[in-house]
């Protein structure tokens, strides 16, 4: 039963991650006054990636190849490890949150290589770039889930769902997190993919070369990757508290990204260091504030 209730989790969860982009951008337009897509636009995208024929460079390998698939399956592998409407995953007892953040890496290596393997000026920028800034990143993530932890006793996915207090700490950790998801998932002011300027690009420069079918499977595991995300500070961060509540802090996750990314300007790079350095700062002070027992 419990595997059964996973994998329909799953399928949900791929199913609606296009619908969480196609939601933001539809507030950031209504913000702005404009019409623009509807809600399902990213789904008529998907299809029309996926009826198109691949464009391949003799220059790259079979690195180039694999990547769409490997990325796909990283963000698959991922959403059977989190709790998202049941709080005990099949695979949840396989590993703990610290898993998600190496299979992402996964996903994330691969991709770069990627972007070098073309032999494009710009893959590699955005290659060098993704590897700086993840490099920051995922620190702040790890401190994040580990003040959590103080206050469950354990790592474990189910044991993190199932707490239903939130602390001083965690309402603390849960902004770094904010902070660091933003980074995680391209997203204004670490990143722009709403936009092709050469100097600005990070996963757009990674995916340039890209096209097709293989092009459709990147940007399904994004979709994904960032429905897992939201879920982690929906479920974890914020303990679960049953499927209204899960998607009613959804919606304001959304709510809040699509507000920061019409009233806040890109950063430039060296400017997110400055960010990532004062997100890592307060998921040690909500480890310290944790360990203090609040």
């Amino acid at each position: 039963m419990k595997i059964f209730l996973t994998i329909i989790q799953v399928v949900l969860l791929i199913a609606v991650s296009p619908l969480l982009s196609g939601f933001i951008k539809k507030v950031k337009n209504n913000i702005r006054m404009r019409k623009g897509p509807g809600v399902f636009q990213p789904y008529y995208d998907l299809a029309k990636l996926f009826q198109k024929d691949e464009v391949i460079s003799k220059n790259t390998s079979w690195i180039f190849r694999i990547t769409p698939f490997i990325v796909l399956a990283s963000s698959i592998t991922a959403a059977f490890l989190i709790p998202v409407f049941t709080s005990n995953p099949c695979l949840g007892s396989m590993g703990d949150v610290i898993l998600i953040i190496f299979v992402f890496a996964l996903g994330r290596f691969f991709l770069a290589l990627a972007g070098l393997d073309a032999g494009s000026a710009f893959g590699g920028m955005g290659s060098s770039r993704e590897m700086f800034i993840s490099s920051l990143i995922e620190p702040v993530i790890v401190l994040s889930i580990f003040t959590v932890s103080l206050d469950a006793g354990s790592t474990s996915i189910t044991a993190l769902s199932g707490m239903h207090f939130v602390r001083f700490s965690a309402a603390i950790a849960a902004i770094a997190f904010f902070i660091a998801m933003i980074a995680e998932t391209s997203r204004i002011p670490v990143d722009n993919r709403e936009t092709h300027l050469e100097l600005t690009m990070i996963h757009e420069a990674m995916v340039l070369e890209y096209s097709g079918r293989s092009l459709a499977f990147i940007e399904l595991a994004s979709h994904i990757k960032q429905a897992i995300f939201f879920s982690i500070l929906a479920n974890v961060i914020m303990p679960w508290q049953g499927i209204p509540m899960f998607m009613a802090k959804i919606i304001v996750i959304c709510l809040l990204i699509s507000l920061i990314d019409i009233s806040v300007a890109k950063m430039r790079l060296f400017r997110v260091v400055d960010l990532a350095s004062f997100s890592f700062v307060l998921a040690l002070i909500s480890v310290i504030i944790s360990s203090m027992g609040y």
